[in-house]
């Protein structure tokens, strides 16, 4: 079987590879145009995949090395009978600090920064998280490290999925038809995945069903937001705040309004920083592969076609 590498593995990881006469691993350096239709897997995902795909090839999986796979031509790997996996889990860790630190910078006034002696205004806008209520869209690894986060600092957690179902660490769980539960929410985080039903899921008519002016955080995916409505949102009042490390547009225009907003923290999508990223793209991807080229299926991460996680 041959694998092509197109996320460089640790050296280790790639020995493990190497020790399996089976296997025959082709390094993204080595790869030549001409190997398209022999390629049996493919690590990582770029103009190169892309093209092997269009093209005549038996492709039997691709690991992604990301937890969202809404860039991915889904249709296509379902059409060929392409196993998908992505990294689901290894990056909910750091978007969990990332959450609570944005959710804490605006309960206790370190956002933003101070220019002047402002303390009183300042005072006015700070809360507790204690006792407060946080929704979270999107109940999977992220989610549960979020509300494991939110839940460690006193706050009633409240999750969102598509059937309502129980998660570990969420004090209730609803889904996008009933959201009576989360008007009341202190603060709301977006972790879902991009698909069709989630595209501008945050719009006018959300945050007008709202009552206490939440901080919304938005960690998931940016057009998952309708950065108008957003914005109109927090100059009436109807958001405290936000928080955003992803955006409808990437890298963010020079010209976006959202740079000049107040009561705005923006981010360049860097919440899911992974400090040993490669280890831990391997420890999913080398039990896959292994899997793969002995029963025909994987053992970690596979995604869903057709939901797309």
């Amino acid at each position: 079987m041959k694998v092509l590498t197109l996320f460089d593995l640790p050296a280790d990881a790639e020995k493990t590879l190497t020790q399996h006469p089976e296997l025959t691993v082709i390094r993204q350096a080595d790869y030549r145009s001409e190997m398209g239709p022999t390629i049996d897997a493919i690590l990582g995902w770029d103009d190169r995949a892309a093209a092997i795909l269009a093209a005549p090839n038996h492709v039997r999986f691709i690991q992604a090395v990301s937890a969202g796979v809404d860039y991915l031509p889904l249709a296509t790997l379902a059409q060929q009978g392409i196993i998908l996996a992505n990294t689901s889990g290894i990056h909910a860790a750091p978007i969990a600090a990332s959450v609570l630190g944005a959710t804490l910078a605006f309960a206790r006034g370190l956002f933003p920064i101070a220019t002047s002696w402002d303390g009183q205004a300042r005072r006015a806008a700070m809360f507790e998280l204690t006792g407060e209520r946080a929704a979270v869209f999107g109940t999977g690894h992220i989610g549960q490290a979020i509300a494991r986060q939110l839940g460690q600092q006193g706050m009633t957690v409240i999750g969102v999925n598509r059937r309502g179902r129980e998660t570990p660490g969420f004090a209730e769980v609803t889904t996008a038809a009933d959201l009576t539960p989360i008007h009341n929410a202190r603060v709301i985080v977006n972790v879902m995945p991009l698909t069709p039903a989630t595209q501008h899921f945050f719009d006018a008519a959300f945050w007008a069903d709202l009552t206490a002016a939440p901080v919304f955080i938005n960690v998931g995916r940016g057009p998952s937001v309708d950065t108008d409505a957003l914005l109109a949102a927090l100059r009436t009042g109807q958001l405290t705040g936000a928080a955003l490390d992803v955006f409808e547009q990437e890298p963010l225009p020079a010209g976006s309004p959202l740079w000049h907003t107040p009561n705005l923290l923006l981010t360049p999508h860097v919440s899911g920083t992974v400090t040993h990223l490669r280890q831990a793209v391997a420890e999913i991807f080398l039990p896959n592969v292994l899997s793969l080229d002995a029963t025909g299926a994987i053992v970690k991460n596979q995604v869903d076609l057709a939901t797309g996680y």
